[in-house]
């Protein structure tokens, strides 16, 4: 069917709404989808709303029925005490049946991740038995604490999920909640994954010092040592590190209560020269940051001051490995280094460091059209990071500033349409893919090359001589295996059907993995096993219509 359409959810709101597929609609439990439909071609499509964890089945459920070739076309029922549901009357046709309860996550059937089965009427297909599993909603809540035992207000708190999607393995940060005044927190809504909680806040005693000198600023004369401290950033099990964090295993309908309790350390002063040429009044806070899981976060400071003539010292960072970012003394973007930060008093040198960086890039059109003001370029980095998003100028252009140096990828991003870089022309040597390679300190131009996804790609999965429903159906582009924005993907619905829309032309793999959801797929040596016994096509720049594959794809084990 594709990916969950997130719009059907605004019919679970209207309770009093009644949509029509072609004449009036009955909401209740036999509903009747098309009162002038015949009885050679009108069909049931009925079941039962379990709870996904115990089975049991789910009363009072609203259940829509969207036809997926108009999703205009969508009728609801509330499920009877024992959680069944029937829709009668529904012409032939290929349906999304979804389910929405309070307490559980809205899911479409047999849905994984935005992915889902439609159900195929006709006389060959039977539809009157389905499950429609909900899972119920998880809770994470707790305090914050200080080391005295006192509830931390105003602390920020951050919900990572271990992200096994698409394939790929990430853990990104989904959600920031503030504790009230009792030092509360709470994470709602949870789906079943494994998760991580850090806290940051600032200890409300806290007076940073700085060392005074003749220089006009005003300084507290003196501070003691134990005023003079921060919080670091604080896990679930007390690491300060998120490499030494450990993963809290959700299931669903869990309650659980995590306490987070901080410990300060002490601040640490640092210092940092500038060339005296500067005006004071130039300087701006130098940017640290460091990496969180598979994300850069940067790190706040409490402040910088003058201590003597090109002399900065700076205070409130805790000890740790960084990357520190200052602007480049010579006024040509930034320069950034690795630093360590180990003891209090030490000097980092601003001069130094790896230069930025300047791409400019020129876009070609698919069949040499004019480009498109609404195009956006952006670089993404190894750690998926993205970087410069910019929207092109009337000429095709784009020029990126302050790039640290690495391996890119150039990645397209547009409303109009789905586009991918396919090549890329640099010094005159034309090349398949879209990395890029930028030095420190260079001023890089490349040209590339763009494809637009105008073609479906449609077919049946089979297990044997017999449809597969629910199986993971993936698009794989041979010269291209790092374009993971032209890999497409489908579940296949009750009949064995799937279509993949927006192909990028190309060369590519299709396959068909069974319970391939929430594994690591992606991985080379899994990938290769399974496109070894995949089906090969090719998409040519021309093409614009449906392809439609003459021979079943077989399913593969995981």
């Amino acid at each position: 069917m594709g990916r969950v359409n997130k719009s059907c959810c605004f019919a679970f709101l209207q309770f009093a709404v009644i949509l029509y597929f072609s004449s009036a609609i009955v909401a209740g439990q036999g509903l009747a989808v098309n009162q002038r439909t015949n009885a050679g071609t009108a069909f049931r499509i009925a079941g039962t709303v379990v709870s996904s964890l115990t089975g049991t089945p789910l009363g009072k459920t609203r259940v829509s029925l969207t036809d997926t070739a108009n999703r205009k076309n969508t009728a609801f029922l509330i499920t009877a005490d024992d959680g069944h549901f029937v829709f009668t009357a529904v012409p032939r046709g290929k349906y999304s049946v979804q389910g929405a309860k309070i307490g559980f996550l809205t899911a479409a059937y047999e849905q994984h991740e935005e992915f889902s089965t439609a159900i195929v009427t006709g006389t060959d297909f039977n539809t009157e038995n389905l499950v429609l599993r909900l899972t119920p909603l998880a809770f994470i809540s707790g305090k914050v604490i200080d080391e005295s035992g006192e509830l931390v207000r105003n602390a920020q708190v951050h919900l990572y999920v271990d992200n096994q999607q698409g394939g790929r393995r990430r853990t990104v940060r989904i959600n920031t909640v503030t504790t009230d005044d009792q030092g509360y927190y709470e994470f709602s809504g949870l789906f079943p994954a494994n998760y991580f909680i850090s806290v940051s806040a600032k200890p409300w005693y806290t007076v940073p010092s700085f060392s005074t000198a003749g220089n006009g600023f005003a300084s507290p004369p003196s501070v003691p040592s134990s005023l003079d401290v921060a919080y670091p950033t604080t896990y679930n099990n007390g690491a300060t590190d998120s490499q030494a964090a450990t993963p809290i295993a959700i299931q669903g309908g869990d309650h659980l209560q995590v306490d987070l309790h901080l410990s300060p350390v002490p601040i640490l002063h640092l210092t940092f020269r500038v060339p005296q040429t500067e005006e004071p009044q130039g300087i701006s806070t130098p940017l640290f940051e460091r990496r969180v899981f598979d994300s850069p976060e940067y790190v706040s400071v409490e402040g910088v001051q003058q201590i003597s003539p090109g002399v900065f010292e700076l205070a409130g960072i805790p000890a740790g490995k960084y990357t520190a970012r200052f602007p480049d003394p010579k006024g040509q973007g930034q320069l950034s280094s690795e630093i360590s930060l180990r003891q209090d008093g030490q000097e980092i040198d601003a001069t130094q460091g790896e230069a930025s960086a300047t791409v400019k890039v020129t876009v070609k059109m698919p069949g040499n059209q004019s480009p498109s003001p609404q195009i956006n370029i952006m670089l993404q980095d190894s750690h998926r990071q993205v970087l410069g998003f910019q929207a092109i100028d009337p000429a095709g252009e784009v020029e990126l500033s302050n790039i640290p140096a690495g391996k890119y990828r150039i990645l397209v991003n547009s409303p109009k349409g789905i586009y991918s870089v396919v090549r890329t022309i640099s010094a005159g040597v034309e090349s398949a893919g879209h990395e890029l390679n930028v030095a420190a300190g260079s001023s890089v131009s490349v040209t590339v090359v763009l494809g637009l996804g105008l073609v479906g790609v449609q077919g049946f999965v089979k297990r044997g001589d017999k449809p597969a429903s629910g199986v993971m159906v993936a698009l794989i582009p041979i010269e291209q295996r790092s374009h993971v924005e032209m890999y497409r993907r489908d579940q296949s619905d009750s009949d064995g059907s799937f279509l993949l829309p927006a192909v990028i032309p190309g060369n590519y793999t299709l396959i068909a993995v069974e319970d391939a959801w929430g594994f690591q797929w992606q991985q080379p040596d899994v990938l290769n096993r399974y496109l070894r016994h995949g089906q090969n096509l090719t998409i040519g720049e021309l093409m614009t219509a449906t392809v439609h594959l003459p021979e079943a794809v077989q399913v593969q084990p995981r």
